[in-house]
């Protein structure tokens, strides 16, 4: 046995540990609860943080009781999620939906119990929806010397149709939002009103450190709105690798199977895809399969949800040799590398600016060419004829042409899929966040 002495023992320090940044990330909804972009991006960054040894990575993601009654308990707020290490949950009540507030004294106070318990060194908002906008300067209220950190996923600050930036009255794209034009989309709300919301917005983002995008063009639109350009920065939204592009069959001969990946909703314009395969259909043209990969179809507004509903049913009805559409339902991330196998294309037929497009970078993972809508996120990141295809932002006919094209014109996917960039790695986004979290 080995015997220390008095003097040793009263010498001996124990190894300091290096002290952690503790980072707490706020969430629109889990991704495991309710499929979309901005969570999904969220959570991404959470599992990139965990494997960075000085920082320690806290997820807050909201849920609604509409989607998932049975998660919430009486009088609990903010509860564990599934036994997962440092995973909560907030449950959203009392939500005012054009304030963007919550009217529940209780769950302001519940988030102010859980700052002060985490005590994050960041605190960083990928959303407000569901949480409250005010929630950002209640943070800096009881953390002062914490740093706040926004992401904008898409335009709700400025706008309030779903923040889509899409007039209400004709459907067109809306470049910038003023107090007349927002009360012609809502005329029942007078123009003071939308000058009053702006107001509100501002005041509490006047607390935020630095906020950040992904796509430049998104940079310029909350420039005009008002953010300083010096507290606005661009970072990439990274995945990991769901797959080996290698590994995925290439079949021989005419590229003619499209995909469509992605949320069964009005904005991201399955629809037009859908009246595209009619227009040809109506030609003679049937030599190509059209596979829909995707769910939320209860959130899409009833006339186009009964489009989609009626179109996939009439379907059904035909022989199977003039069958076009299959309906694949939704799908896991994991699943990916079998529905990209099965397809040639990835059509992206957005009806509004789309921010970033994630299955764009899914589609890049393997080698799958991209045919976008000419706007916003997609058009920013796809080159036209390089390594992808434009077509006419809701036109079916537009589409319609650059399917049949994709069809027939001999080497046009081989020549496209060898340009394709490699896509936003997880690493990427991960180091960018880390550099703006250092105040």
């Amino acid at each position: 046995m080995t015997i220390i002495s008095l003097k040793a023992a009263s010498d001996y320090k124990p190894e300091e540990q290096p002290v952690r940044k503790k980072v707490l990330l706020v969430s629109l909804f889990h991704p495991e609860l309710l499929r979309g972009g901005a969570q999904q991006i969220c959570y991404e960054l959470f599992e990139g943080l965990k494997q960075v040894p000085e920082i320690e990575p806290v997820l807050l993601a909201s849920v609604d009781n509409k989607n998932y009654p049975a998660l919430f308990k009486s009088g609990a707020r903010i509860t564990g999620f599934d036994r997962r290490e440092g995973e909560f949950l907030f449950l959203t009540q009392d939500y005012d939906y054009w304030w963007h507030k919550t009217s529940s004294p209780a769950m302001v106070e519940g988030f102010a119990e859980f700052l002060e318990l985490v005590r994050p060194d960041v605190v960083h908002f990928h959303h407000f929806f569901t949480f409250g906008i005010d929630l950002i300067t209640l943070t800096r209220r009881v953390l002062p010397n914490c740093r706040i950190v926004f992401t904008f996923h898409e335009f709700m600050s400025i706008c309030a149709a779903d923040g889509q930036m899409v007039r209400r009255t004709d459907r067109s794209l809306c470049t910038q939002a003023s107090p007349v034009r927002c009360h012609q989309c809502f005329p029942e709300r007078t123009p003071e009103q939308f000058h009053v919301r702006k107001m509100w917005f501002q005041s509490h983002f006047a607390e935020v450190d630095v906020f950040t995008c992904p796509s430049h063009f998104m940079i310029e639109h909350y420039v005009r709105w008002g953010i300083p350009r010096e507290k606005i920065n661009r970072i990439t939204n990274g995945q990991r690798m769901y797959g080996d592009p290698a590994a995925l069959p290439i079949a021989d001969g005419p590229k003619r199977r499209f995909g469509y990946f992605g949320q069964l909703v009005d904005n991201k314009g399955v629809h037009i895809l859908l009246r595209a395969v009619q227009i040809l259909r109506s030609e003679g043209y049937m030599d190509f399969v059209v596979e829909i990969n995707g769910d939320n179809l209860q959130y899409a507004s009833p006339a186009v949800r009964d489009e989609i509903n009626n179109f996939l049913a009439s379907e059904q009805t035909l022989p199977p040799d003039e069958q076009i559409v299959f309906n694949n339902g939704g799908y896991h991330v994991d699943e990916l590398p079998n529905r990209m196998g099965r397809v040639d294309w990835c059509i992206v037929p957005s009806t509004w600016w789309e921010i970033f497009g994630l299955v764009i970078s899914e589609a890049w993972m393997f080698k799958r060419p991209v045919i976008c809508s000419n706007v916003g996120g997609p058009a920013e990141r796809i080159m036209d004829g390089e390594f992808g295809l434009h077509f006419r932002m809701g036109d079916p006919r537009s589409l319609s042409q650059a399917i049949k094209r994709a069809c027939t014109e001999d080497g046009l996917w081989e020549q496209l899929s060898s340009r394709i960039p490699s896509p936003p790695s997880r690493s990427e986004m991960v180091a960018g966040f880390l550099e703006t979290y250092q105040s």
